[in-house]
């Protein structure tokens, strides 16, 4: 019986043709790409945020990543955070952000209470969440940013599902229903990985306070952080246009409806998960033990202690299998 792998999240859907031939239409690229990104590529995106996220980009810093990944890796030790520094991160949540710190020699605080933010320099958030796919409402977003800027802290919030809502309603951390226009001390990462299908292009981007994101860019100078120029003519492309995402959304929708309803009628409870492309399910036992049944069955889930104690009782699937592979998963379910 070939497993159905639904443990990692990695895309599966084609690269839209648009992007591919923007991609290779840049092909003839023998300079350095600049740091700073290519206006036009950077320009896209900034439009994207007001069109997609209500987001007012004037003035505001915006930058490229090699992939947020990188960002969420580096950023403590990009700020010049270290021994003594304190960077508070979800409770449940992708493991990087505790890495990137620890690596920087920071303490680490798992708190999504915004009170945690005394004390420290750097606060994560992450919303749409993963693994849990919660979304932060516009309220709970100005708390946690007017608490961090209370005590002279950085917020960095991870939107990378921001347009996958299901149940919820994503709201970015720079929308204006959120800062206003007072963008002082927040920055927001963005990927094209999961809504173009771009994983292997590496692209990411970060947008926010200009000051802040203008040190980033002369420290990221230095250590040769640069979007290859081909990659930013794609990701112009894929900025520019809705019509692809919104395909996506309803080929990760689609099999959100086959297999939540199979997990329920297995005897699982599904938590959060109102945006994102992830269930977080749970059958009130420890995560080893479910990944150990469901494993049985010919279903691989990732166990949710991977991304803290808090996760210990939840298992997470992923909704970026193949539709084939959801539906075999759904039907063992059933069985």
């Amino acid at each position: 019986m070939q497993p159905a792998d639904l443990s990692i999240g990695s895309p599966i859907d084609p690269t839209p043709t648009f992007v591919r031939e923007a991609l290779a239409n840049a092909a003839d690229s023998p300079g350095y790409p600049t740091v700073a990104g290519a206006p036009a590529t950077n320009s896209a995106f900034g439009a994207w945020l007001t069109r997609r996220a209500g987001v007012s980009a004037e003035g505001l810093g915006v930058i490229p990543s090699i992939g947020s990944k990188e960002l969420v890796a580096l950023l403590p030790m990009l700020l010049g955070l270290g021994a003594g520094d304190r960077v508070v991160v979800p409770e449940v949540a992708y493991p990087t952000y505790v890495v990137g710190a620890l690596v920087a020699g920071c303490e680490v605080v798992a708190s999504d209470d915004p009170a945690a933010a005394r004390g420290a320099k750097l606060v994560w958030i992450n919303t749409p969440g993963n693994p849990t796919g919660r979304v932060m409402s516009a309220a709970q977003l100005r708390a946690a940013i007017e608490a961090a800027r209370e005590h002279g802290a950085l917020v960095a919030s991870d939107e990378c599902y921001l347009e996958f809502g299901w149940d919820a309603r994503p709201v970015s951390a720079l929308a204006a229903e959120v800062t206003g226009d007072d963008q002082t001390g927040v920055l927001a990462l963005h990927s094209l990985s999961k809504r173009s299908n771009m994983a292997g292009y590496r692209y990411g981007a970060l947008a926010g306070d200009p000051h802040v994101v203008a040190r980033l860019l002369e420290i990221r100078k230095h250590l040769g952080l640069m979007t290859p120029l081909p990659v930013q003519r794609a990701a112009e492309a894929a900025w520019a246009d809705d019509a692809h995402v919104e395909e996506q959304r309803e080929r990760y929708l689609r099999r959100r409806e086959v297999l939540r309803p199979a997990l329920e009628a297995a005897g699982f409870r599904i938590d959060h998960s109102e945006a994102g492309l992830y269930l977080w399910a749970t059958r009130d036992e420890d995560c080893w033990s479910t990944a150990a049944a469901l494993a049985d069955l010919g279903i691989l889930v990732a166990p949710g202690d991977f991304y803290g104690e808090r996760g210990a009782r939840h298992v997470r699937l992923a909704l970026t299998a193949p539709d084939d592979v959801i539906a075999g998963a759904a039907a063992r379910l059933r069985a």
